[in-house]
């Protein structure tokens, strides 16, 4: 029997230096993806994803944009190797959402792109202007950690997986809820190595900035079905779709429901578009039994074509 694939594209902290390179120098499509990116930003984001540093890869800025090329590249290179095969449906962790919906033809690649640069740009912006921490909940329920994130005055950012929530917010409050953690009985509280407070109410300067944004981009119904990071369901219509990636900026996103609802559609063939295999691990804390493959280079590539 045919699987029903599903797409999952890659968030911010997946990047890694050399993204796209190796499979620029065998695929042409590549090639061109990262030529026309370098001329739509006017400025070489192929040389910063090839060649770095991280440092500079790691701006949001760079990274989201980067992040967006190469998933839709790794996509590209599949249908040529495959064909047009059929999706069922994708998601995208955050920054990921917006490469899904390129994917789906939402909105075309340089339509996306722009957008991608202007939503790192804002979120740059928020950031400097801020003092914002995010930090992760190791072995807790969603409840537990949204009673700590309360106390402490901090958002809950990200539901990722089982066990696996994130929380955002003022640094100073997030370190007060790492400090209180054990007390509410989570195993383990991490802060983590980001430039600012994602997915909280820090981040209203960009979440306005990106609304004003999303007004002006053409969008047409997706040919296969995109899950919000925010509902964890299905988005439709242009209107839909602008309120959702806007709401994304600064709410939860509840990626293990993103994950559920492509199960619910009988998606049994998952495939992450995007370095580091994150998300194959957390769909794997979510249903052990998935199939699931991560696709960021040559090999992994070809591989992934033969399973198709």
């Amino acid at each position: 029997m045919a699987k029903k694939v599903a797409l999952l594209f890659a968030g911010q902290g997946a990047q890694a230096v050399g993204m796209g390179h190796d499979l620029a120098q065998e695929f042409p499509v590549v090639t061109d993806l990262f030529r026309q990116a370098d001329k739509i930003l006017v400025r070489k984001l192929s040389e910063i994803a090839w060649n770095g540093p991280i440092e500079e890869l790691t701006k949001t800025s760079n990274c989201q944009p980067a992040l967006y090329v190469h998933g839709l590249a790794c996509l590209a290179v599949l249908r040529e190797l495959t064909g047009d095969f059929p999706i069922e449906g994708a998601a995208g962790l955050s920054l990921g959402e917006m490469t899904a919906h390129a994917a789906a033809g939402t909105f075309d690649f340089a339509t996306g792109l722009k957008l991608v640069q202007k939503r790192g740009e804002f979120m740059d912006e928020a950031c400097a202007a801020t003092t914002g921490a995010m930090a992760a909940m190791i072995g807790a329920d969603e409840n537990v950690v949204r009673a700590l994130a309360a106390n402490a005055d901090v958002d809950v950012a990200n539901l990722n997986a089982p066990g696996q929530i994130v929380i955002s917010g003022e640094r100073a409050k997030v370190e007060i809820a790492v400090g209180l953690a054990r007390e509410h009985g989570i195993r383990r509280a991490t802060l983590l190595n980001v430039a600012g407070a994602y997915h909280s109410r820090l981040m209203e300067s960009a979440y306005r900035k990106l609304g004003d944004a999303l007004v002006d981009v053409p969008m047409r119904t997706p040919r296969f079905a995109v899950i919000s990071n925010v509902t964890g369901e299905e988005v439709n219509t242009p209107a839909e779709i602008r309120r959702t990636l806007q709401d994304q900026v600064t709410g939860t996103v509840r990626w293990s429901d993103c994950m559920d609802r492509l199960a619910k559609r009988g998606c049994d063939f998952f495939i992450e578009l995007g370095p580091g295999g994150v998300l194959a691990g957390l769909l794997k804390r979510t249903r052990e039994d998935a199939d699931v493959v991560s696709v960021s280079d040559a090999e992994s590539v070809r591989k992934c074509a033969e399973r198709l």
